[in-house]
């Protein structure tokens, strides 16, 4: 038991971490600390150190985000009003976190893009997973697959870029413009031809 829950305080405080000041910038002897653990323990569970750390991190945080933002989406019958919820619900939680926690991979994703192939690898893997979650989610509604894949697509693009802005302004504004936004995309997507 004190092993997995060692294991599991690494994990969380460097998910946190990450999150918050990105893969460059949070150093293990940080992680170790945050997490209450012997530094070598984080070899020891994670022999890959840092690099294998943030691997797990981006997987495991990425696909319990989207579970998150799926079980947020299915919460009220209505797509549109699910989805103006969803981002409300965003912009809620990152005004609680003081504007610290946004995407738990956004600002990894941002920073290894063109210096970390692994991690690179991980961050499109995630959005590949997001991106196919949400197709069909959407796709429940829309009957053209490319066009359930393209309003995923844009979803996630609001998502992020909605972060991106509410934290550098400070104010979950944008996130719950960006949730009206994609309520008003599906709102086209689905209706009949002709009607404008």
């Amino acid at each position: 038991m004190g092993e997995s829950n060692t294991r599991a305080r690494i994990q969380r405080a460097a998910t946190v971490l990450f999150r918050r000041h990105g893969y460059s910038a949070t150093g293990l002897k940080r992680i170790a600390v945050e997490a209450d653990a012997p530094f070598g323990s984080i070899y020891h569970f994670f022999p890959g150190g840092k690099q294998q750390l943030a691997e797990d991190m981006i997987r495991a945080s990425g696909t319990e985000y989207g579970r998150m933002v799926l079980a947020l989406l299915d919460s009220v019958p209505d797509p549109m009003e699910s989805l103006v919820r969803a981002f409300a619900a965003a912009a809620d939680d990152l005004a609680a976190a003081d504007y610290a926690d946004a995407c738990p991979i956004g600002t990894v994703a941002l920073e290894v893009a063109s210096s970390n192939e692994v991690l690179r690898t991980a961050t499109a893997e995630v959005f590949e997973e997001w991106v196919g979650t949400a197709t069909q989610w959407f796709g429940r509604w829309v009957t053209e697959p490319r066009t359930a894949q393209s309003l995923a697509y844009s979803m996630i693009m609001m998502l992020e870029g909605a972060f991106m802005l509410s934290r550098a302004a400070r104010d979950p504004e944008p996130l719950r413009v960006a949730g009206r936004s994609m309520a008003a995309l599906l709102r086209t997507a689905i209706a009949p031809a002709g009607e404008d």
